[in-house]
């Protein structure tokens, strides 16, 4: 290769007046081809701390490869280009994804897309959660983990994993069922880290359709449900408390700032009108129903909660589209007045079903102040029958409401985006008092969102399934998406340090994991 390129220098020669000892061979590792400089960043011992995205899950499992794809491991390679010694990853025992407890399954296989849906792959799950790896790890990624968890004694203990006290993935690889993350971390003195981490901190709660509850003034986060959200209070000292400790023997560093969850696929692939045009008899007996609800509503101040159905015109040129009907448990319960109502008409036993049933049923909304999300796992529910409910109120979305735990309600939103916002308000501060580099996350994920982003002649955005950003699982990135994740964080150590680290082409990322690896 040198002397390829020597020949290359004397040719260029002929055609400029130059010194040969003057010229300097392009770093093909570098950003700008000058030789490649980590500025000044120490990246000779880099851990990267985080989540399920710095530990690579995608597809709904972390596997293999996978792992090998995470943005930590992109950048550990790339540091050992500078000095940089192995980026140690707790591989899984597999390509299926999964764990075992004991022996037992209490994990399911990822994902792949046969061509029409999204489906686990086949095979069982090898990898155990008591057979324990020897570290020390560089990625600290932990699937699951929240802000706080990173802190805490035996999350990493197995003997708390089937009791949820303790992270069955830490639990492979913590050093003691005592230590922390973080303990774990600052014992390999790292140089340099990365840290992404809150995303969890709201997750739940969003994925679950808000059936947590709201933690915020609640400072005892030992007191949280899985589900719950996090108290930005509680989230601002334990980040506080990370970078205080990751940064206290001269280690420099870069973290992210959390995107909106409902800029996730997870929530925008099902949208809010996914009823088609009903039968005219159908509409026309649920127009009925409805409106004397929304009379009863009216008689007691109350706004309406349902639109009008529309039957399909017989047109295939045309669609028409209908709300689903959702369960929404913030709302008054008017079952009493819903049975009144309708007492005359239908009778009191079955308008006393019907007042229970839809006491809090309204049909989605798609109104940007009030807009409803509907989470991508209700795709399987929709348009079934509801075992145990009469005929004709039985389909679920359409006549029978759907469950709390199937949509994210605006008002619901409201409290995820309010916490996020104040986590990334503390992240940035941290990140501008300790001069980390900072990764502007959230306004990609927007982009990505809102008709996508080009990268490397690719045009990339959150759609499902096709968009090439995320996985199967609508939460997690794709292998494609990964890469560019790891670029975005590549460029923001590069501009904090003057370093000149190179992007990966992401091209050369695949979209989504084949069925076999």
């Amino acid at each position: 290769m040198i002397k390829n390129f020597k020949w290359l220098l004397f040719a260029s020669l002929a055609f400029v007046a130059c010194n040969n000892e003057d010229e300097v061979i392009a770093d093909a590792n570098s950003s700008d081809g000058q030789p490649l400089t980590a500025g000044s960043a120490v990246v000779t011992k880099y851990v990267a701390l985080g989540d399920s995205y710095a530990a690579g899950f995608s597809d709904n499992a972390l596997f293999i490869e996978g792992q090998k794809g995470s943005y930590a491991n992109i950048i550990g390679q790339q540091f050992t280009l500078k000095g940089g010694g192995e980026f140690k990853t707790p591989l899984m025992a597999d390509n299926v994804g999964g764990l075992l407890l004991g022996g037992n399954v209490i994990l399911g296989q990822r994902l792949f897309f046969n061509g029409s849906a999204p489906v686990p792959v086949s095979g069982r799950p090898s990898t155990e959660v008591t057979t324990k790896l020897t570290g020390p790890f560089s990625n600290l990624g932990v699937p699951g983990a929240k802000s706080y968890h990173l802190l805490a004694p035996g999350y990493g203990n197995p003997a708390g994993v089937a009791t949820g006290q303790a992270n069955p993935y830490f639990a492979r690889f913590a050093t003691s069922t005592t230590t922390t993350v973080v303990a774990d971390a600052v014992a390999q003195d790292p140089t340099f880290f990365s840290l992404w981490i809150g995303g969890n901190d709201v997750l739940g709660y969003a994925t679950s359709g808000g059936a947590g509850r709201n933690q915020t003034g609640n400072m005892n986060p030992a007191t949280y449900g899985s589900n719950d959200i996090t108290d930005p209070t509680v989230f601002a000292s334990a980040y506080n408390n990370i970078v205080n400790v990751m940064t206290a023997k001269g280690a420099k560093g870069v973290v992210a700032n959390l995107p909106y969850v409902t800029a996730l696929p997870f929530f925008t692939t099902v949208p809010t009108n996914a009823i088609p045009g009903l039968s005219p008899s159908q509409a026309g007996q649920l127009n009925q129903l409805f409106g004397g609800i929304n009379a009863a509503l009216a008689g007691a101040s109350l706004p309406a909660r349902f639109a009008t159905i529309l039957a399909d015109d017989g047109n295939p040129r045309t669609t028409e589209s209908n709300p689903l009907l959702i369960l929404d448990e913030s709302l008054p319960n008017i079952s009493a007045q819903i049975t009144v109502a309708l007492t005359p008409t239908l009778g009191a036993g079955t308008a006393a079903a019907l007042g229970g049933l839809y006491g809090q049923a309204r049909h989605a909304s798609s109104a940007a102040a009030k807009q409803d999300f509907i989470l991508l796992t209700a795709r399987g529910v929709i348009g079934t029958t509801q075992a145990g409910a009469p005929a004709g109120f039985n389909t679920i979305g359409v006549t029978f409401p759907m469950g709390d735990g199937t949509a994210l309600t605006a008002a619901e939103f409201l409290e995820i985006k309010v916490a996020t916002d104040a986590y990334n308000a503390t992240i940035k501060s941290i990140a501008d008092t300790k001069g980390l580099a900072f990764v502007e996350l959230k306004s990609v994920t927007d982009q990505l969102a809102n008709g996508g982003i080009i990268y490397n002649n690719y045009r990339v955005t959150s759609a499902f399934v096709t968009g090439g950003m995320f996985s199967l699982d609508g939460v997690h990135p794709s292998p494609r998406g990964y890469a560019i994740i790891a670029n975005l964080f590549t460029d923001a150590i590069n501009a904090k340090f003057g370093a000149n680290f190179k992007n990966k082409d992401v091209s050369l990322y695949r979209i989504l994991y084949p069925a076999t690896l």
